[in-house]
């Protein structure tokens, strides 16, 4: 084990001897596994927070002279999922020219322009706007972070005091700046002044720090920051409670879960007012801490510090004002209250805007709040994916960090609403935000699919993630679902999907899993019933059990599944849609099917029933009919493919070719083909339809519709 482990107790020590050697001699390698390493630890810098850099020397391509080469992060990307393609190469010797064309702090936006001009390797992503601050520094290894205990103490109102004592001038201080190309400078002078120094820390803003190794800078970062976590820890509590102490009480976990999931569909329609957000629930041991404190009305006006927090969180919070233990029995009974809080907010928001802004700042955003703090169960945060609304949890975790820290060594100093303006209608802000890819047609929306394990319902999973959706895959069988899990996780990520073991004739398991959907997504748009099991028999073998299993799990489970989704697109009240998968075997009469045909038949009369009394809600009700999808299917499991197969008097290995040939296209029919189906009636293309159905069998004349 490496001995640099143990002098580290705030951080994680996760530099790598053996990798890193792997790469010795090529020094972007050895930036991208430091920033890697230094982004996978949320106390040293959260999701797409800092920079890091490190300059090498390489032949020019035209002169074939050597020349000085800076490698940064890129606008807009991760340190912790850096990549070559993150970054921007750079020459440094036309990036430190600029420095005598600068016509000074009113020009700032006019250089990103130019950073182009200098641009050494043209595979680069676009250069930030920290680009001069490491250029500026001739340090080969630079790390910009943005760690809350050092961030506390740059927020603190005797935060240049305490740096210079407790780093003994071995930390410069530059006061709070936007970030630019004045402020480069401005770290050069504080460089130049203070020789021999091991960082800077920007006044409200974050750290620098470097090394002439990739690893003597992941060494320095890390002392600076456990200093730092260190000084904060031996304050907490030293001279006054953390935030002044308690003031509500928490509820116990399980009744903080329920009441959150509860809430959290009124809060995801208020918070949609403009366009459909996605949620996240947080209730973790500092959040308690923060939202149940008497100083909470003091701190979570004032708005937070570092413009990244700010970027992803909006100034400040909406606190709620209603009991933790409210009775929501009937969420819908808060509604009139919350909105009039709602309100407030926008106009809050509309105020500082009216207030802030210049003759050419962009036109007012979306006024509703990002974060929501309900004293006593947690936060919400609401953002256009979940990954954004997740993000901006994290990032107000910090800030609450942050607030915490500055509090127990001094007092803590936010932005001035002006400053924080500027950066957040920053012309150059906007313009990253004008480059955003097109949304996708099933973003900001969340389904669930039930079934979804394998099989058709996977299919329909798959495709919906594929089309923007966050996807709640669920199954009765824990090991299916456990596998699928695994390679959704490998293909999309922890964002866009949730794996919940669901048997959709257990009131309690659908309960607990509508109250982890609220929890994850803050709500449902879409909801797909497709869990189904087939029992082929002669109409005098069946029995009673298998009866009552098809019609449990195919009738009463989409009955079951739909009112509880229906609730929750209530207290929305923004609409959504109900997709059944049903059969042919609702409109066709075969042999040796007469329960699983009469089930499917009752789902599609069900589902005309749902559309004719939900449309007034907005809610569109609509049938898929697939037919002998037998890819990857649990359907031909249990002897149904022996029994089909013996009803029409073949083998079970010739079902695919008769069930193709019976066809008027000749066709199998593949889970893509009903998962694209799906797509098209909630896709928005047919917005204007409910109550129909769509048959996906190859073309069977029996199963036109008559």
């Amino acid at each position: 084990m490496n001995t640099n482990t143990k002098k580290f107790n705030h951080v994680s020590f996760l530099w790598d001897d053996k990798k890193a050697a792997e790469m010795e001699g090529n020094e972007v390698d050895l930036l991208i596994y430091r920033s890697n390493i230094l982004g996978a630890d949320l106390r040293i810098t959260n999701y797409g927070g800092g920079n890091t850099s490190c300059k090498t020397y390489e032949a020019d391509p035209l002169s074939k002279e050597t020349v000085e080469v800076m490698w940064v992060k890129g606008s807009g990307g991760d340190i912790g999922t850096l990549k070559k393609a993150g970054l921007a190469g750079l020459y440094v010797d036309k990036l430190r020219a600029l420095k005598g064309i600068y016509r000074g702090i009113e020009f700032e936006d006019e250089m990103v322009g130019l950073f182009n001009h200098c641009i050494y390797d043209l595979d680069s992503k676009a250069p930030s706007i920290d680009t001069p601050l490491h250029a500026f520094l001739p340090f080969k290894h630079i790390d910009h972070l943005h760690p809350d205990a050092a961030i506390a103490i740059a927020a603190s109102k005797d935060g240049e005091k305490i740096t210079q004592e407790l780093w003994k001038g071995q930390i410069a201080w530059v006061p709070w700046q936007r970030p630019g190309f004045d402020l480069g400078l401005q770290l050069k002078q504080a460089l130049d002044e203070n020789p021999g120094i091991r960082g800077i820390m920007l006044g409200g803003h974050g750290l620098f720090t470097w090394g002439d190794t990739s690893f003597e800078c992941y060494i320095n970062s890390l002392e600076v920051i456990e200093t730092a976590s260190a000084y904060l820890e031996e304050n907490y509590g030293k001279n006054r409670p953390v935030f002044g102490g308690t003031k509500v009480s928490s509820l116990p976990a399980e009744q903080r879960a329920s009441q959150a999931a509860l809430l959290a569909p009124v809060l995801r329609g208020l918070a949609s007012s403009e366009k459909k957000m996605v949620g996240t629930f947080a209730d973790t041991e500092v959040v308690l801490q923060f939202i149940n404190s008497h100083d909470l009305g003091k701190l979570a006006p004032m708005g937070t510090s570092c413009p990244d927090h700010f970027l992803r969180t909006k100034i400040s919070p909406l606190v709620l004002d209603i009991p933790a233990d409210t009775d929501l029995s009937d969420p819908n009974a808060l509604k009139a209250d919350l909105e009039k809080e709602f309100q407030a907010y926008r106009e809050r928001y509309a105020e500082y805007y009216e207030k802030h802004k210049h003759p050419n700042s962009p036109g007012m955003r979306d006024p509703n709040p990002v974060i929501i703090l309900w004293p006593g169960v947690g936060l919400f945060s609401f953002a256009k994916d979940k990954q954004t609304s997740r993000v901006a949890s994290e990032f107000y975790i910090n800030a609450i960090n942050v607030m915490r820290g500055a509090e127990a060594v001094s007092s803590y100093v936010s932005l001035p609403l002006q400053e924080a303006f500027d950066i957040e209608y920053w012309l150059l802000e906007e313009a990253k935000l004008q480059r955003m890819p097109k949304e996708k047609p099933l973003s900001r929306r969340i389904a669930l699919i039930t079934g979804s394990a394998g099989g058709i319902g996977k299919g329909i999973a798959e495709k919906f993630i594929q089309e923007g959706a966050c996807v709640v895959v669920t199954d009765i069988n824990a090991d299916r679902l456990a596998e699928t899990e695994a390679e959704m996780m490998k293909k999309y990520g922890k964002d866009v999907f949730l794996g919940v073991t669901l048997d959709v004739t257990d009131p309690k398991s659908l309960q607990n899993a509508m109250q982890a959907i609220c929890l994850k997504y803050g709500g449902i748009d879409i909801i797909v019933n497709n869990a189904g099991i087939s029992i082929s028999k002669a109409f005098e073998d069946h029995t009673d059990q298998d009866w009552n299993k098809l019609l449990d799990i195919l009738v009463k489970g989409q009955f079951e599944v739909s009112q509880a989704g229906v609730s929750i697109l209530k207290q929305q009240a923004f609409g959504g849609d109900i997709l059944n998968i049903v059969s042919k075997n609702a409109l066709v009469a075969g042999p040796k099917n007469v329960a699983y045909g009469t089930a499917k038949a009752a789902q599609l009369h069900m589902s005309r029933l749902m559309a004719a009394e939900l449309g007034p809600e907005k809610i569109r009700v609509n049938v898929v009919n697939p037919d002998a999808v037998i890819e990857n299917s649990n359907i031909w499991e249990g002897g149904w493919a022996e029994n089909r197969a013996k009803a029409y008097g073949i083998e079970v290995k010739e079902l695919p070719a008769y069930y193709a040939n019976r066809t008027l296209l000749k066709e199998s029919v593949k889970t893509s083909d009903i998962a694209d189906a799906a797509f098209a009636f909630v896709s928005g293309m047919l917005d204007k339809t409910t109550g129909n159905m769509l048959n996906v069998d190859g073309g069977l004349a029996p199963a036109f519709p008559r």
